[in-house]
């Protein structure tokens, strides 16, 4: 059975940083693509990042380019946020998602498998 776990996440300060983790047990992930998505209160799940099988190509989302970084290590089968800067209009629920392709964008239904989430507070 394929699962993603999702940590890291928690309260922070504007301006602060977190970093979240995303753990693949199950199957290997190593050739597929892999992204975060988040959902606030009230608001459609949004796209945040995306990465390749290899690493070598990223996407992001206008709104968190610049501060977000997003990162693999295929041999822990782990996908990483690293997210500085953080601003209010960042709190949410982030989620981990494995697509089935070997690059994806930002649309969710690239993705087959998803996390439960982890939840990020922004304090002002």
């Amino acid at each position: 059975q394929v699962r993603l776990v999702e940590s890291g996440g928690g309260l922070v300060q504007a301006g602060g940083s977190l970093r979240l983790s995303c753990a693949v047990s199950g199957r290997t992930f190593s050739r597929n693509a892999m992204g975060w998505f988040r959902q606030a209160p009230g608001k459609e799940r949004e796209f945040v990042s995306a990465i390749n099988w290899s690493g070598g190509s990223t996407r992001y989302a206008n709104s968190v380019k610049g501060r977000f970084t997003i990162s693999r290590d295929n041999a822990r089968n782990t996908v990483y946020l690293q997210m500085t800067s953080l601003k209010p209009e960042d709190a949410a629920v982030y989620y981990c998602a494995a697509a089935r392709a070997y690059d994806s964008g930002s649309h969710s239904y690239e993705y087959d498998y998803w996390g439960e989430g982890t939840q990020v507070t922004v304090s002002s």
